[in-house]
């Protein structure tokens, strides 16, 4: 937990912001600079390859923190774009500036290293699945995680999420739908 002081430098950083639908958080081939806080809204992470295909990579939900975290560790070029799939409320920061505060306050450096370590785990484990796994076993994990998510973003990014096309997804769900 963050203690009363740290909370009274930090909070002063972020600020409110609205990420409309369709707009990007953080875009492929800039070099990133702000961290957010996603308050309410859906997010994607993507990249695309050669052909214009896309794949996303991460989901997020609400309650998550977002920001293209390889560019704003080395400094170069991002390479997976961050979009808006709702419309989001988001609390942004410079990522520098926050950093800035890690030698004077070691509680903010715990939480960003835990965070980052969670994302990672999170990363580890949908590789693993997304290889070990069925596509009917991923969407019924994909479904556990995102209970309500498939009322609110179009099926061909749940599609894209899982590794199939949308109409593998459709037959998958299809086959759901009639053990019912």
């Amino acid at each position: 937990m963050l203690t009363d002081q740290t909370w009274d430098r930090i909070l002063p950083m972020f600020r409110q912001e609205a990420l409309l639908k369709n707009q990007f958080f953080a875009k492929e081939n800039e070099i990133a600079r702000k961290i957010g806080f996603l308050e309410t809204g859906v997010v994607r992470a993507y990249f695309m390859n050669n052909e214009g295909k896309e794949y996303n990579k991460q989901l997020f939900v609400g309650q998550s923190i977002i920001g293209a975290y390889s560019s704003l560790l080395t400094a170069k070029p991002n390479l997976v774009a961050q979009q808006a799939l709702t419309d989001c409320v988001v609390y942004t920061c410079n990522y520098a500036d926050l950093v800035s505060l890690f030698d004077t306050h070691q509680d903010l450096e715990r939480l960003t290293r835990k965070i980052a370590e969670y994302y990672f785990i999170e990363k580890e484990k949908k590789e693993i699945e997304i290889v070990l796994l069925d596509a009917s076993q991923r969407y019924i994990i994909f479904q556990k995680e995102f209970p309500t998510l498939e009322q609110h973003i179009p099926q061909y990014h749940i599609a894209s999420y899982l590794g199939v096309t949308a109409t593998q997804l459709s037959r998958i769900r299809h086959q759901f739908a009639t053990k019912k």
